[in-house]
């Protein structure tokens, strides 16, 4: 995948790999979304694990590239109260990960400011190597773009059978991340705030088990309720 003139490799766990940088960027992880839902603001359950099963596929992902840097791209926690909640063992975790590596956090929505206790470095954005990293995009699009945020995913009919997996969106000058997060959810790229982002076309690129496949935006169609 090229992006404004810069090789990136996308990763069927959503993260994405930038070999000249040895660096590692990932989307929207939403930690502590589990206990978030669980509080009485919500009506929803949802078993509080997410956090725990985001920290194991960090992990995995360092052991396979073993960058010298991970940037997460902001809403890497699911609220500001966030970091409070995180459970013992996963604060261990964490700690114990962002001691592998360089660790950048990038400010988000959800999180547009995390502790001052929090392990690694914090930044709105950062420009680098032909890229501007940030949560969002800017309302002028910037060539060079690679921006979390929407949460993208894409459906396809193959052999009959429709399919809905989380996606990379990039039309070649910019780039949107999946969600890396567990119960990070996502948004149609056919929905007219994704397709507003990329007027001159696009490509899914699709997240499989074991491969990341490339998808026309022609080829895909819009999954509605029901």
């Amino acid at each position: 995948m090229m992006v404004n003139g810069v090789r990136l490799v996308p990763d069927p766990s959503g993260a994405l790999w930038w070999p000249a940088e040895r660096s590692l960027v990932v989307a929207d992880l939403h930690f502590e979304k589990g206990s978030a839902y669980a509080s009485r603001r919500f009506s929803q359950f949802l078993p509080p694990y997410d956090t725990r099963a985001t920290l194991a596929k960090l992990q995995q992902l360092l052991r396979t590239y073993s960058p010298r840097r991970l940037i997460c791209l902001g809403d890497s926690f699911h609220d500001e109260r966030a970091p409070a909640r995180l459970a013992d063992d996963d604060m261990a975790k964490l700690r114990h990960l962002a001691g592998l590596t360089e660790w950048v956090w990038l400010h988000g929505n959800h999180d547009p400011k995390l502790p001052d206790w929090m392990p690694g470095q914090q930044a709105g954005s950062l420009t680098e190597g032909g890229l501007i990293l940030r949560h969002e995009p800017e309302p002028a699009s910037q060539a060079g773009e690679v921006f979390g945020h929407f949460h993208p995913k894409a459906s396809v009919e193959i052999r009959g059978q429709r399919l809905t997996r989380r996606c990379f969106v990039t039309d070649g000058a910019r780039l949107a991340l999946p969600a890396f997060g567990a119960y990070a959810g996502g948004l149609d790229v056919r929905e007219p705030v994704m397709l507003a982002q990329f007027k001159r076309g696009f490509h899914a690129w699709m997240l499989g088990d074991a491969a990341v496949f490339p998808i026309a935006a022609r080829q895909l169609f819009l999954r509605t309720a029901g």
